[in-house]
């Protein structure tokens, strides 16, 4: 009987040494990332990987922030999107303001295969260092049941197209000269709901853990080559798709954010982007476990919560 306990005794010593490593690494890696700004690799670092950054869903909210904060540490700019008048006054604010060279194209990535034929000749000749593939979309304006929402087909075609097809295209459009160059920054702007399924949010979920595998799987297969690959999943942050929801206190600025997260490209593959989204992500799965929102009871508090907070909002 003695040996049982002794061998119990073991195994609890065992298992709380490898919690405290693991908790020593994430705090300590979480300092590193976010903490220490003698680690970070800087404009000319940036730079160095080729001329231009090419950014899509360039016209507001992370993309359009992404796109001047490139711009300001001193890229060029190629900025996509769908409304070629917000396209033009985008341009011309980074030029005035950061000096640099910048070329629209317009498209919408709601569309097939036929939109990248256009991308992939406004992108000749240019030495593309950076690619942020940022475009994307909810497929509702609140958290519901994926039958609830109207012209089902149609809005699973849209976000399929936007959220997972552009990341995929885009990369095989500008990953050749990379390739040849073996340089390249590749940032895929994801969410902190990749990680694990979301009722009530299943496509967009979906779609987001897309990117994030993707974004894994295709950064082993080139970092030999010179390529980084980074998943950039943000919690939320001040844009139109996010005003809906509450919890304004949370928020980041778009500028914030992009300025951190940019800070954290070269030191880690996968980021939350900043320091207090990662402390939010901890606290969700703290409070909300996969196993809980997955339970009847847990879609069930879902929709509640989703209810109240379109309710509340409207009622703003």
């Amino acid at each position: 009987m003695e040996s049982e306990w002794d061998a119990l005794r073991a195994l609890g010593m065992f298992t709380a040494v490898c919690l405290l490593l693991w908790v020593t690494w994430g705090l300590s890696y979480t300092a590193y990332v976010h903490l220490l700004p003698q680690a970070r690799r800087g404009a000319p670092w940036l730079r160095a990987h080729g001329a231009w950054a090419v950014v899509t869903g360039a016209t507001g909210g992370i993309g359009r922030a992404y796109a001047h904060e490139l711009a300001r540490r001193g890229l060029n700019i190629v900025l996509i999107s769908r409304n070629l008048s917000k396209l033009e006054h985008e341009a011309k604010e980074i030029e005035r303001l950061h000096g640099r060279v910048t070329r629209v194209i317009q498209a919408d990535f709601t569309g097939g295969l036929e939109i990248y034929e256009a991308i992939k000749a406004g992108l000749k000749d240019l030495e593309i260092g950076v690619l942020v593939n940022n475009v994307g979309m909810l497929y509702v304006p609140h958290m519901m049941k994926i039958l609830d929402c109207d012209n089902v087909a149609k809005r699973l075609s849209d976000v399929i197209n936007c959220n997972m097809m552009s990341v995929a295209q885009m990369t095989a459009i500008v990953l050749p000269q990379m390739v040849t160059r073996r340089k390249g920054v590749i940032i895929n702007i994801s969410s902190v709901l990749d990680r694990r399924p979301y009722p009530l949010l299943s496509v967009y979920s979906a779609s987001k853990a897309f990117v994030r595998s993707f974004s894994q799987a295709v950064g082993a297969e080139y970092f030999s080559q010179g390529v980084i690959v980074q998943t950039v999943s943000p919690s939320i942050v001040d844009t139109n798709m996010t005003r809906p929801m509450k919890f304004q206190q949370f928020r980041v600025s778009p500028e914030d954010f992009a300025r951190q997260a940019l800070d954290t490209v070269g030191l880690t593959s996968q980021t939350f982007g900043c320091l207090s989204h990662a402390i939010q992500s901890v606290l969700v799965d703290l409070f909300l476990p996969s196993w809980f929102c997955l339970s009847r009871w847990g879609v069930k508090f879902l929709f509640l919560f989703g209810v109240y907070s379109t309710k509340s909002e409207k009622a703003l």
